[in-house]
C-alpha cells in the first residue's frame, strides 16, 4: 500500500474497517504532512501528545465554525456540540470546564463501583444463551450509569441510544446530507428533553448531576447548561458502549488473555488500558493552530492549520510501544492518547475506565463459556470506532 492509497482508505469503508495498515504506512512516510486539501495529519503517539497539551493547539470552536458555516447554528445537533465545552477554547472553556469539574468529582465517580457492579450483574443474569452483546450489555450498562448520574429516568434510556447515534456524526470528518438531518433532528429532541428536566430540577433539586449543574453559582449560561447536558449524556455511554464492545471481542478472540483476567480480577485496569491502546474507541482528534509552531526535527505547523491528530495511529507508534500490534497488558508505562490529553483531557474517562474494570471481570467470571457467535459488525465510523453488533453465546 503506497501513501495516497493509505490515506484515501481511512475515507473508505473498507479502510475505515481496519485503519492499521494505513497507519503504518502514513506513519512510516512522516510523523506529520499536509494532505492535498491542505489539512494536516499527526502519525506519531510524541506528536499527538505534545499537540493535545499545547495551549497554542485549540479547537474548532464557534469563531471558526462560523468562517466555513455561517448557518452551523440551524443545525441543532451541530449546536449542541460546538456550544459545549468539547468545541469551546480558553477563556469560556476554562469556566464550562470548572463548572462541570466541580460537579463531576472522583468521589462522585468512585461512589458509583457499587451501582456499576449491580447494574452489570442484572444484565449478565438477564443475558439469553444466545444474543447482541452490544444491545444486550455494551450499551445498557453506560447508559443505566450516565442516566444515574444526570438524573434521567430509566424509561428513556432506549430513546436515548438512538438520538445519540444520530447526533455523533456531526463528529465524523465526513457524513451524508441525510446523516446531517438526523443529527439535527435528534439535537432538537435532546434540547426539548433537557429543557423539560432543567426546569424540573430549578424547582425541586434532587442528588444528581444536572441539579448541581443548574444550581446557582454554576457559571453556565441557558444555552451552555443544554448544550453541557447533551454532551455529557452522548459522551457519557458513546465511547463506553465501543470500549466495551471491543475490549470483549478481544479478550473472547485471545482466550488466555480472557483466562488471565478471570483468574485474577485486579488485572483489570491494566487490561483496560491496554485494550484503550490497542484499538482505541475514537482514533481521531482534530484541532487548530493558532499561531505558528516549530515541532523540532525540521517539522513545523503554520498559524491556522487544520491539524488532525490520528490517536489510533499514536497508540500504535512503535517508537512509543514495542511490538505494538499484539496485545499485551503487561507492557510497561502504557499511556494511550485515547481520552485525549491538556484541557480538553476527557471528563468522564475515570467513569469510563471504571465501568471497564467492573465489566469485563464479572461478564468472564459469571459466563465462563462466553463465546463469540457469528461475524460481528463494525459501524461505519472513523472518529468514533466500535461495534454496531456482536453476536455471543452465554453457555
Amino acid at each position: 500500500m503506497d501513501f495516497e492509497t493509505a490515506l484515501g482508505s481511512l475515507f473508505s469503508p473498507e479502510g475505515r474497517r481496519d485503519p492499521y495498515p494505513a497507519y503504518d504506512v502514513l506513519r512510516e512516510h512522516a510523523p506529520l504532512f499536509a494532505a492535498l486539501d491542505g489539512r494536516w495529519f499527526v502519525t506519531t503517539h510524541a506528536i499527538t501528545g505534545r499537540l493535545l497539551r499545547d495551549p497554542g493547539v485549540r479547537v474548532a470552536d464557534a469563531a471558526v465554525y462560523d468562517t466555513f458555516w455561517p448557518d452551523w447554528r440551524a443545525n441543532r445537533g451541530v449546536a449542541s456540540i460546538v456550544q459545549s465545552m468539547l468545541l469551546t477554547n480558553p477563556p469560556d472553556h476554562t469556566r464550562l470546564r470548572r463548572a462541570a469539574a466541580a460537579t463531576f468529582t472522583a468521589r462522585r465517580v468512585a461512589a458509583m463501583r457499587d451501582m456499576i457492579t449491580d447494574q452489570a450483574t442484572d444484565l449478565i443474569k438477564a443475558m439469553p444463551e444466545r444474543t447482541d452483546f452490544v444491545s444486550a450489555f455494551a450499551y445498557p450498562l453506560p447508559i443505566a450509569v450516565i442516566c444515574a448520574l444526570l438524573g434521567v429516568p430509566d424509561t428513556d434510556r432506549t430513546w436515548f441510544r438512538e438520538q445519540a447515534a444520530d447526533l455523533t456524526v456531526v463528529l465524523e470528518p465526513i457524513s451524508t446530507e441525510d446523516e446531517m438531518a438526523r443529527a439535527d433532528a435528534a439535537g432538537r429532541e435532546l434540547e426539548d428533553y433537557f429543557i423539560g428536566l432543567i426546569a424540573e430540577r430549578q424547582k425541586q433539586p434532587r442528588n444528581d448531576l444536572t441539579s448541581a449543574l443548574v444550581a446557582a453559582g454554576s457559571g453556565l449560561t441557558g444555552q451552555e447548561l443544554l448544550a453541557n447536558l447533551v454532551l455529557m449524556l452522548v459522551a457519557g455511554f458513546e465511547t463506553t458502549t465501543n470500549l466495551l464492545g471491543t475490549g470483549l471481542h478481544l479478550l473472547l478472540d485471545q482466550p488466555a488473555q480472557a483466562d488471565r483476567l478471570r483468574a485474577d480480577p485486579e488485572l483489570a485496569p491494566a487490561f483496560v488500558e491496554e485494550i484503550l491502546r490497542w484499538d482505541s474507541p475514537v482514533q481521531m482528534a482534530a484541532r487548530y493552530t493558532s499561531e505558528p509552531l516549530d515541532l523540532g526535527d525540521g517539522l513545523h505547523l503554520p498559524a491556522g492549520a487544520d491539524v488532525n491528530l490520528l490517536l489510533g495511529s499514536a497508540n500504535r507508534d512503535p517508537d512509543r510501544y514495542r511490538d505494538p500490534h499484539r496485545f499485551d497488558p503487561d507492557r510497561p508505562n502504557i499511556q494511550p492518547v485515547s481520552f485525549g490529553g491538556g484541557a480538553h483531557y476527557c471528563l468522564g474517562a475515570p467513569l469510563a475506565r471504571l465501568e471497564a474494570q467492573v465489566a469485563f471481570p464479572l461478564l468472564l467470571t459469571m459466563l465462563p463459556r462466553l463465546a463469540l457467535a457469528g461475524e460481528p459488525r463494525l459501524r461505519d465510523r472513523l472518529v468514533l470506532r466500535g461495534y454496531a453488533e456482536l453476536p455471543v453465546t452465554t453457555s
